[in-house]
């Protein structure tokens, strides 16, 4: 997603600038006098991706304030918006019983569920400690409710765990909560930051939230559909934990009874044979389609939120990012 940045010039160019910085900032506030610390956060390094929450807190910071750089604190956000992501990976692969993350060995996978636990409490410990050195303690307030949030999404998803009846809207809420509220507020604070007003700031808002919602449901479907070796982790998580996604739950929802009890049948009993059968089952159906066009409705409506921004590149990269959710393959 990225590699966006190589087509908006000079934004594109700071951008990757501000990146940088952030990978910095982050090593930086994670070193330890205890070496067995220091080689875990070390291994951080390889869970990297995309750097989505990072981007969005720059390019929206740009984006409202054209005429004026963005500031130390846009660089310390981003640092810390990126823990408090970094930390929820490692804690969902302990949840996920994940081995693989980025085509390389998770931290439970290394170390032990026990050592990734602390790991990912680690990172979040150190958002803090990072976002504590601001001013302006309201930022720090909005990053805590923003993470009591993420983790009331995961509850929320546990707890319906196996729950085959798990219907759309339940679903739209885990993963506004789980995975789109951080966006969210990236958005939110690059605008406030950038010195934008109250409802520019919400309209940001939105447009992460939207952005958020539309990738995790692209996420779901590739979990189902995509190339392991591309997509970099192994397929099929969500299945194996009882986690029903957007697929599934249309699917579900429309099918003869005789295939829904099919369905059913596979889901209750995991395995590759019946993962394979799940997925040809989609195939065979309209839910994947849409899956993918419930997907774009929430970009269309994160480009909504920002169309009446000035036009400028960093707008256009922000309108870019959104159609990237839909065609990414990872």
């Amino acid at each position: 997603m990225l590699m966006l940045g190589e087509k908006h010039g000079e934004v594109g160019r700071l951008l990757a600038s501000e990146l940088a910085e952030v990978e910095t900032r982050f090593a930086a506030e994670l070193v330890s006098d205890l070496a067995a610390v220091n080689d875990l956060a070390r291994h951080l390094e390889k869970y990297r991706g995309k750097m989505l929450r990072p981007t969005l807190v720059a390019v929206a910071g740009i984006a409202v304030n054209p005429a004026n750089p963005l500031t130390d604190e846009h660089r310390t956000i981003a640092t810390v918006v990126e823990m408090v992501h970094m930390a929820t990976l490692v804690h969902d692969d302990v949840l996920d019983e994940q081995d693989v993350r980025r085509k390389g060995a998770t931290i439970n996978r290394l170390a032990g569920n026990e050592t990734a636990v602390m790991l990912g409490d680690y990172l979040i410990s150190h958002a803090y400690h990072l976002c504590s050195s601001l001013d302006n303690q309201c930022i720090a307030r909005m990053i805590a409710h923003t993470t009591n949030t993420v983790c009331e999404g995961e509850v929320l998803q546990l707890s319906n765990r196996n729950n085959w009846s798990l219907d759309e809207q339940t679903y739209f809420e885990i993963i506004r909560r789980k995975t789109a509220s951080l966006c969210g507020v990236s958005c939110r604070l690059g605008a406030m930051l950038a010195g934008a007003d109250k409802a520019v700031c919400e309209r940001l808002y939105d447009y992460g939230e939207q952005l958020g919602v539309a990738f995790q449901i692209v996420d779901d479907v590739l979990d189902l559909t995509g190339d392991p070796i591309v997509v970099g982790k192994s397929l099929g998580k969500d299945l194996e934990k009882g986690k029903l996604t957007l697929p599934l739950i249309h699917r579900l929802e429309t099918a003869a009874p005789a295939e829904r009890q099919q369905l059913l049948d596979c889901l209750r009993t995991p395995g590759d044979v019946q993962f394979d059968r799940i997925v040809q089952m989609l195939n065979e159906s309209d839910a994947l389609d849409y899956s993918s066009k419930r997907a774009r409705q929430r970009v269309d409506s994160a480009k909504a939120a920002v169309a009446d921004l000035p036009d400028s590149p960093a707008r256009a990269m922000l309108m870019d990012m959104a159609d990237a959710v839909i065609s990414r393959k990872f």
